[in-house]
């Protein structure tokens, strides 16, 4: 961690932080701060972890790399803040954001690693050409059949929401809380403070339920899906296709009867 020290005291003055302010973000005395800096100690990770975030900077660049001699928008190429949260992203050799693949198999990883950029590094990435550029998008894989006629399995790529305020009420959204991990439903704000939020399947089947706003880890608005099951036919039975259909069997069967002879 031969950097750290250097890379503390030139980010701090960066966004001209004095040691005590720094120090009363991370929770410590001025004096850690000023051990940090003179390579008198070595933070701990939860306050390495926790400088990231403050500084907005990728972690392994704030213990390897000298920041100093790197450009703004390199540094912050992989962690960037998003509205109330920090959002992990990773981006592609010419600097463009990847759409990471959050699979059901790792969906309950991602409730703790979400702020995570080694996580989020580790997942799958894919491509949708048709999405607009200059966005952040990230694919789930949802589970079960609450949103029928989408089948399970079927793969939805979402646009990250800074704020609930951007919800559109009907809109379809995958969101992520504390209390039922990621679901994708229909979303409707039910207060004029906007602190309680519906969520809706399309399969009626599901009773509609309610959430706090204050539980909601990351919004995600649906912009696409890709599925590789096709839905059944939705038509009610009729006695003529009924009669139509019987009468074709009956057929095939006479045919192959005079054909064995």
């Amino acid at each position: 961690m031969a950097m750290i020290n250097k890379n503390l005291k030139f980010l701090r003055g960066q966004q001209g932080l004095t040691q005590k302010q720094l120090a009363e973000k991370l929770g410590l005395k001025q004096a850690a701060i000023g051990a940090y800096e003179e390579e008198r100690a070595t933070p701990p990770l939860a306050s390495l972890l926790d400088l990231s975030k403050i500084f907005n900077v990728n972690l392994d660049d704030l213990v390897r790399q000298d920041l100093s001699k790197s450009p703004e928008k390199e540094r912050k190429r992989i962690a960037v803040s998003r509205g109330r949260e920090v959002l992990a992203i990773t981006v592609d050799s010419q600097n463009r954001e990847n759409v990471e693949l959050v699979t059901q198999k790792a969906s309950a990883g991602y409730m703790s690693g979400y702020q995570d950029v080694e996580f989020v590094k580790e997942l799958p990435k894919i491509s949708l050409p048709v999405l607009p550029r200059n966005r952040t998008y990230r694919a789930f894989e949802i589970q079960g059949d609450s949103m029928i006629p989408i089948q399970p399995g079927s793969i939805i790529f979402g646009e990250y929401l800074e704020s609930i305020d951007g919800i559109k009420n009907g809109k379809l959204y995958i969101i992520m809380t504390r209390q039922d991990g990621i679901v994708f439903k229909r979303v409707f704000n039910l207060s004029e403070d906007k602190s309680k939020l519906l969520l809706v399947s399309d399969n009626r089947q599901y009773a509609p339920y309610t959430v706090d706003a204050s539980d909601v880890l990351e919004i995600w608005t649906a912009k696409a899906f890709f599925t590789n099951q096709f839905p059944d036919a939705q038509i009610a039975p009729s006695p003529v296709t009924d009669n139509m259909a019987h009468t074709i069997v009956q057929l095939q069967e006479e045919l192959s009867r005079l054909r064995r002879k």
